[in-house]
């Protein structure tokens, strides 16, 4: 029990300091205005023309941070800083989202994989915190070395930990694209805009290796307790 808690805290901690990291960086790159005057919107609508992406929505969404492609729905959602902002912050989550709908038109592997795991994995997701708590109360032995309910619940956890691996090569990729295209765009109108946004965007990656890593952590150690090695 010690090192689940272990695993918990650490994870957490690191988490914290990772996200508060993050928004400290967008805070300050939202601060500097992009040389070119574009907003996040209009680069967004810019990237997506540029690859001939014509069935792409660019919505204004709520909240701080909520930045995301829907492949379903084919919409880049911008949250309202990032839509309106005509920063080098803006700029660079613009383009990343932009690069997951250049993934989704050009069939990229790891996306396609990642929706096909997405039904399963909100399943999984939804189902593995009950499974836990029963797991670590013991009920029917759950937490035994060996039963039936611990075995699913690590079941349950490998199938997040594959979605959230899966995820990584997703983000980089998408930073990557993104990032080529306002250098070679011109966007970004000198180095110094190019690698503030290059700043923005890894730590908006290390949320994703941190999330995986946790995720990995404990799936290891569930399997060990399954075998009954810890």
């Amino acid at each position: 029990m010690m090192t689940y808690f272990l695993i918990i805290g650490f994870f957490a901690i690191v988490g914290y300091i990772v996200q508060n990291r993050l928004k400290s960086k967008f805070k300050t790159y939202s601060k500097k205005a992009l040389y070119a005057g574009m907003s996040g919107r209009e680069v967004a609508e810019d990237m997506l023309r540029h690859y001939g992406i014509s069935d792409v929505q660019v919505t204004q969404g709520q909240g701080y941070l909520t930045d995301h492609y829907h492949p379903g729905k084919k919409m880049v959602t911008l949250s309202p800083e990032v839509y309106q902002g005509r920063s080098i912050a803006s700029a660079a989550v613009a383009a990343h989202e932009c690069g997951h709908a250049v993934q989704h038109a050009t069939s990229y592997s790891w996306l396609e994989m990642r929706s096909t795991l997405v039904p399963v994995v909100s399943f999984a997701a939804n189902a593995q915190q009950w499974l836990l708590l029963l797991a670590i109360g013991g009920l029917g032995g759950g937490f035994q070395a060996g039963s039936t309910l611990l075995l699913i619940t690590v079941i349950a956890f490998g199938l997040t930990t594959v979605f959230s691996l899966v995820t990584l090569p997703v983000e980089f990729d998408a930073t990557k694209r993104g990032l080529v295209w306002l250098k070679e765009s011109g966007v970004t109108g000198n180095q110094k805009e190019y690698e503030g946004a290059k700043d923005a965007l890894n730590w908006a990656a290390m949320t994703y290796v941190v999330a995986a890593l946790s995720s990995l952590a404990m799936t290891a150690w569930l399997l060990l307790r399954f075998l009954g090695n810890d």
